[in-house]
């Protein structure tokens, strides 16, 4: 009996491979674009929550002094600058592909724990973006992150200067923080001896770990803290 298969010619052939390689290749390229999970989300060790201190970011004269920061009368302190996926040995991953800006609805929502809303589009596009979640759960874990710490009430909101050293600092967050270790706390610095931030070291289901040395330091022996304005 003679064989019922068909038999494809070498130009047909050709052209149909080149075909599944092209696609292969666009849905690679399509993958590593989203950076919203899977196989392309790029690997970290833990995440690192970043509470800048307005007052001292206010007083500095470059960057961008918004009325709802940096107004007078406001009476800013801590807010949250951005929540980073953190490598043990060295920073984490940042720009992991392009993202939609973040919806007006959660912006306004956000500007209750971030005090921009250009600073809410740039931590979720050079930072969220790297996580693997979506914008909401992004912004949710930052949430969740930073209504677990405790501040200090000498750093709450303080009406005059102090000055204390980073290590005294990190040492008053973790006596709000019973349960997080002293490694858990970093303070960073600006060049001037003021306090830039605070930094909270976390594991990805936000439980509390000690910094890893890329979480950086403040070589200062004192920072000024301003008070609210």
């Amino acid at each position: 009996m003679a064989s019922q298969t068909r038999r494809i010619s070498r130009p047909v052939a050709a052209a149909i491979l080149a075909c599944l390689l092209a696609a292969s290749v666009s849905s690679a390229r399509s993958h590593k674009k989203r950076g919203s999970g899977g196989e392309g989300t790029p690997s970290f060790a833990y995440y690192v929550l970043a509470l800048s201190y307005a007052p001292d970011f206010c007083a500095q004269p470059a960057g961008d002094k918004n009325p709802r920061e940096c107004g007078q009368g406001r009476h800013v302190g801590f807010v949250v600058h951005g929540l980073w996926p953190q490598g043990e040995s060295g920073r984490g991953p940042e720009r992991c592909g392009s993202v939609s800006p973040v919806s007006q609805d959660l912006v306004r929502f956000m500007l209750n724990y971030v005090p921009t809303e250009s600073l809410i589009q740039h931590e979720w596009a050079d930072h969220g973006s790297c996580t693997g979640l979506s914008a909401g759960d992004y912004f949710s874990l930052i949430r969740k992150a930073r209504d677990s710490i405790a501040l200090p009430d000498e750093l709450k909101a303080p009406t005059r200067e102090v000055r204390l050293s980073p290590e005294e600092i990190a040492a008053k967050l973790a006596a709000a923080n019973p349960g997080y270790p002293p490694g858990a706390f970093r303070v960073s610095c600006y060049r001037d001896g003021e306090l830039q931030e605070v930094r909270i070291c976390l594991n990805k289901d936000l439980s509390p770990r000690t910094c890893s040395n890329s979480a950086g330091g403040c070589a200062e022996r004192t920072l000024l803290i301003r008070p609210v304005r």
